[in-house]
C-alpha cells in the first residue's frame, strides 16, 4: 500500500503539513505542484482538489484530504505517540481545535485577501483597499490570539502543538517588527518553534535560496 503522499509548493499552506509531518516523523511522498506555472490549475490537480488550493494530502488508502485543520487533526489522531494535540473528547482538544479553526478561517483566508486582492474584487481599482483591509483584519485577530496566550512557550505551554505549528507559519506572512511590537508572546512563539530542527529545516525549504 502506498504512503502518505503531500501535494505543496513554496509558501504556501503545506508549510505548516509539512511541519507537523516532520515533528510526528512520518514518512511520506513530497509533490511540488507549481504556483511559478499554475500546476495547481491543471486538471491533473484539479482532479485532487476541485478549489485549486494546496495543500492537499493523499492518506496511504487513497483518501484526499484538503483544508489545513482538518489534515493536521488527522496526523495528530493518527500518529497521537507525537502528542501533537490534547486527547480527543477533552477539553484541551476542545479548545486546541477552536483557535485552530480561528486561524484558518480568519487569519488565512484575510492573509489571502492581503496578498491577492484582485481575487476578492471584480473592480481593479478596489485591490488596495481590499488589501488594507485585510491587513487590518489579520491584525485584529493576531490581538485577539495574543491575549490567550500564558507564559508559553506555546498555546499550552512547554509542549508544542498543531496550534503552535499554524501560528508559526502565519507568522512567517506578518510584518516582523509589528509582530515583535504588538504581539510579543506570539513573537516568543514564533522564536521557540523555529528553534526546533525539523521546524528550522521546513522553514529553510520555504524561506531560503531556492534550488
Amino acid at each position: 500500500m502506498p504512503g502518505y503522499r503531500l501535494y505543496g509548493w513554496r509558501q504556501t499552506g503545506s508549510m505548516a503539513i509539512e511541519a507537523a509531518l516532520a515533528e510526528a516523523a512520518v514518512p511520506h511522498d513530497y509533490l511540488p505542484v507549481s504556483r511559478k506555472t499554475d500546476a495547481n490549475l491543471r486538471p491533473e490537480f484539479t482532479a485532487i482538489n476541485p478549489r485549486q488550493q494546496l495543500p492537499a494530502l493523499v492518506l496511504p488508502d487513497g483518501t484526499v484530504v484538503t483544508e489545513g485543520p482538518a489534515i493536521l487533526s488527522h496526523i495528530a489522531d493518527a500518529f497521537p505517540q507525537a502528542r501533537l494535540a490534547p486527547e480527543r473528547g477533552s477539553s484541551a482538544r476542545a479548545t486546541h481545535d477552536r483557535w485552530l479553526a480561528f486561524l484558518h478561517a480568519n487569519v488565512y483566508e484575510a492573509m489571502l485577501r492581503e496578498s491577492y486582492p484582485d481575487r476578492y474584487t471584480t473592480d481593479p481599482a478596489c485591490a488596495p483597499a481590499v488589501s488594507a483591509a485585510a491587513t487590518a483584519y489579520v491584525h485584529w485577530h493576531f490581538r485577539i490570539l495574543e491575549a490567550e496566550l500564558g507564559d508559553g512557550p506555546f498555546f499550552f505551554g512547554p509542549r508544542l502543538s498543531m496550534i503552535d505549528i499554524y501560528l508559526w507559519m502565519l507568522c512567517c506572512w506578518v510584518d516582523a517588527g509589528w509582530l515583535a511590537d504588538t504581539c510579543p508572546a506570539i513573537d516568543r512563539l514564533r522564536a521557540a518553534a523555529s528553534a526546533r530542527p525539523a521546524l528550522a529545516a521546513v522553514l529553510d525549504r520555504h524561506f531560503g535560496p531556492e534550488d
